[in-house]
C-alpha cells in the first residue's frame, strides 16, 4: 500500500485480537496531512487499539497500515521518529518541573542541552505554563499536567500528533481551555488523529468523524453529514417512569413515522419527523389519553448523541473496557 503525499495516515483493514477478544475487525482509515481526525467511539470500541496500532505500541494481526509515510510493520523506527503520542495517562515525570521534563525529553531526542532549553521555553509559553515552570509536576492541577504533557509530545516538532482522549478526567474548564491550545494547533497545520468519547469535542475539533465500534468503522464524515443521516427535526421526550418508555417508543414511533431511538439510561424517545408543531401536539395528546407523565417533550435539532444512539443502538459508555495488554516493540 502507499500513502498519497496529501495523507498523513491511511490504514486497512487493520485486525487485532487479544485471545478470543476481537478488538479491531478490520479497520480502514485515511487522514489527510493537516487535518484533525476523532476517533469516537465507547470504550471497548477499538479506539485505543487503533492508536497502539498506528504508533507502533501493538502489532497488528491482520492488515496494513502507512504514517507519515512508513509502514508500520517495516518501519516502525521511522514512524516512531515522526510522531507524537498522548497517552490516556500523562506520562511526565512528577518529582521533575515543568522545564526539566521538557528539557530531558528534548536531550533524549538529541537536541542538545542549549537548543533542549529553548525550546522548552518556547512550549512552557505556548501551553501558559511559564509562571509553573519551576513547580514540580505533582503539584499541577491535572490540566495543567495534561498541558504539559502535550507540550512533551511536541518537543520534536512532530509530523502527526496523536491523542488518545485527551481530556478525559479533566473539569470543564481544564477541558475547554485544552480544546483552545488544541484548536491553536489545527491552525498551525498540525495533523492530529484523537480518540474520545465526548461528542462535544468531536463536534468542535475535527474535520472528519470515524464511529467506531466493536472493532469496526461503522460511520464517517464531518458532523454536519453525520447528524443528516438521523434526519431532520427530531421528536424527544423524556419519560417520568421508566416502565413507560415501551408505550412511548410506540407511540413517538407511530407519530413520526420513523423509528424511535430509546435511551433507557435517559429515559428518552426520539425519532426524526417533519409533522413539526403538529406532531408535539399529537404526541402530547396521545400521552395524555395513555395517562402518562413526561419530564420534556419537544422538536429539537439532532445532536451527535442521536447519530451515536441511531448508528449503535447504545449510549458512548455502554461498553466493555479495551484490553489493556501491554505490548512494547522491539
Amino acid at each position: 500500500m502507499t500513502t498519497p503525499n496529501d495523507h498523513a495516515i491511511q490504514a486497512r483493514g487493520l485486525v487485532k485480537r487479544y485471545g478470543d477478544k476481537v478488538a479491531l475487525a478490520g479497520v480502514d482509515l485515511d487522514v489527510p496531512r493537516g487535518s484533525v481526525c476523532a476517533l469516537l467511539g465507547p470504550n471497548g470500541a477499538g479506539k485505543t487499539t487503533t492508536v497502539r496500532v498506528l504508533t507502533t505500541l501493538t502489532e497488528p494481526d491482520g492488515g496494513s497500515a502507512v504514517v507519515a509515510g512508513h509502514d508500520v510493520r517495516r518501519d516502525p523506527v521511522a514512524v516512531r521518529r515522526s510522531i507524537g503520542l498522548a497517552a490516556q495517562d500523562a506520562t511526565v515525570d512528577g518529582l521533575l518541573t515543568g522545564r526539566e521534563n521538557l528539557i530531558m525529553i528534548g536531550e533524549l531526542h538529541h537536541l542538545g542541552r542549549r537548543a533542549a532549553k529553548r525550546r522548552a521555553d518556547e512550549l512552557l509559553e505556548q501551553f501558559g505554563l511559564t509562571e509553573a515552570a519551576d513547580k514540580v509536576a505533582k503539584d499541577y492541577s491535572g490540566g495543567m499536567r495534561r498541558r504539559l504533557d502535550l507540550a512533551a509530545t511536541l518537543v520534536a516538532a512532530p509530523e502527526i500528533l496523536f491523542l488518545d482522549e485527551p481530556t478525559t478526567g479533566l473539569d470543564p474548564r481544564s477541558r475547554n481551555d485544552l480544546w483552545g491550545v488544541l484548536e491553536e494547533l489545527t491552525r498551525g497545520g498540525a495533523t492530529i488523529l484523537l480518540t474520545t468519547q465526548y461528542l462535544e469535542e468531536a463536534d468542535r475539533l475535527a474535520d472528519e468523524i470515524v464511529v467506531v465500534d466493536h472493532g469496526r468503522v461503522i460511520a464517517r464524515g464531518d458532523a454536519r453529514s453525520l447528524k443528516r443521516r438521523v434526519g431532520g427535526d427530531q421528536l424527544h421526550v423524556v419519560c417520568v417512569d421508566p416502565s413507560d418508555l415501551e408505550v412511548v417508543r410506540d407511540l413517538v414511533g407511530r407519530i413520526a413515522g420513523s423509528t424511535p431511538v430509546v435511551d433507557a439510561a435517559l429515559r428518552s424517545v426520539a425519532a426524526a419527523t417533519d409533522g413539526g408543531a403538529g406532531a408535539v401536539a399529537a404526541l402530547a395528546t396521545a400521552l395524555d389519553e395513555s395517562g402518562i407523565a413526561v419530564e420534556d417533550l419537544g422538536l429539537r435539532q439532532p445532536t451527535l448523541d442521536d447519530v451515536f444512539l441511531t448508528l449503535t443502538g447504545h449510549a458512548p459508555a455502554d461498553a466493555e473496557a479495551e484490553p489493556q495488554t501491554q505490548e512494547v516493540p522491539a
